[in-house]
């Protein structure tokens, strides 16, 4: 079983509200938001777009429902050479989250990613880096990593469809060109949803756990993947057609995963992230359905 004292629980506001696509729980505010996810018995939880913005606030709002910040989205675009303006909301974002008590920040190199536009998310338009935007990200992202130790904190790297690193070979090209204060936010809907089988699942995770600084648990639904492909949508398409859901509710095993984390010590933040229609997944449901289901499977 996972170790209770090591681990903690989480759930992202992404199924309540969804930043990149507004009208997908528009209804649903923040305090049924953060409500819901303590019901559902959640204690951590990430930023979402209808969070209060001051520290002081959002302290509040949680504390009052045993619930913290464990993990904020940051979007770099060290590869189209915007490393000092990188940098400099960095610094501000680990600021937000240094005073909101997190201890990881997730980043995601958004240059010329296509994950918000309405490209096939499986055509010839996502990025791939040549050798020198490979290398501006490095650089940039190992002073980020540096920035973040001296806080106490680790920077992650969210692998994410549509961005020049979705696939294993770019997480292993990113990986083995930073440094040791460069961590990866482990997303196992990311990865299946761009390889398609559960081999490279249990693969990622097995090859990295010594470097995974947060997990990210999203199931996919094989057959929905499928349609993306076959009808050539976009990924926020793919969204909206129900492609992802919580873990246990699509055909992701996640035995492989828990074992591995467990075998290895993993200390830190477990968090259910699964982007879908608050419309026709009820969010209150499926966030109890995924509690239910980690719960069944380790013991937490």
């Amino acid at each position: 079983m996972l170790n209770k004292d090591k681990i903690k629980l989480g759930i992202a506001p992404i199924g309540w509200t969804n930043d990149d696509l507004p009208e997908l729980g528009k209804e649903n505010t923040f305090e049924q938001c953060v409500s819901e996810m303590a019901l559902a018995g959640f204690t951590g939880t990430e930023i979402g777009n209808k969070y209060p913005k001051a520290p002081k606030v959002l302290k509040q709002a949680l504390e009052l429902r045993n619930m913290q910040i464990c993990n904020c989205w940051f979007s770099t675009f060290f590869t189209t050479g915007e490393e000092a303006e990188t940098i400099a909301a960095f610094t501000k974002q680990l600021d937000f989250l240094q005073a909101m008590g997190a201890k990881v920040i997730g980043c995601s190199e958004q240059g010329r990613g296509i994950q918000g536009k309405p490209y096939p998310i499986f055509g010839d338009q996502k990025p791939v880096f040549t050798k020198e935007e490979w290398q501006r990200l490095f650089t940039g992202m190992n002073k980020l990593g540096e920035l973040a130790a001296a806080r106490g904190m680790k920077c992650s790297l969210h692998h994410h469809m549509g961005t020049g690193i979705q696939t294993p070979e770019e997480i292993d090209i990113f990986m083995e060109g930073t440094n040791e204060n460069v961590y990866l936010l482990f997303d196992s809907g990311h990865i299946y949803f761009s390889e398609g089988t559960q081999e490279a699942v249990d693969n990622l995770v097995e090859k990295y756990i010594d470097r995974i600084a947060h997990v990210h648990l999203k199931d996919v639904r094989k057959e929905k993947r499928v349609k993306t492909i076959e009808e050539e949508m976009s990924f926020l398409e793919a969204v909206k057609n129900g492609t992802f859901t919580v873990p246990g509710d699509g055909d992701i095993v996640f035995d492989k995963i828990f074992a591995t984390l467990e075998k290895h010590n993993y200390e830190g933040w477990m968090l259910v992230e699964a982007e879908q229609d608050p419309a026709k997944a009820n969010p209150l449901e499926y966030a109890l359905k995924a509690r239910d289901f980690i719960r069944e499977k380790t013991g937490l």
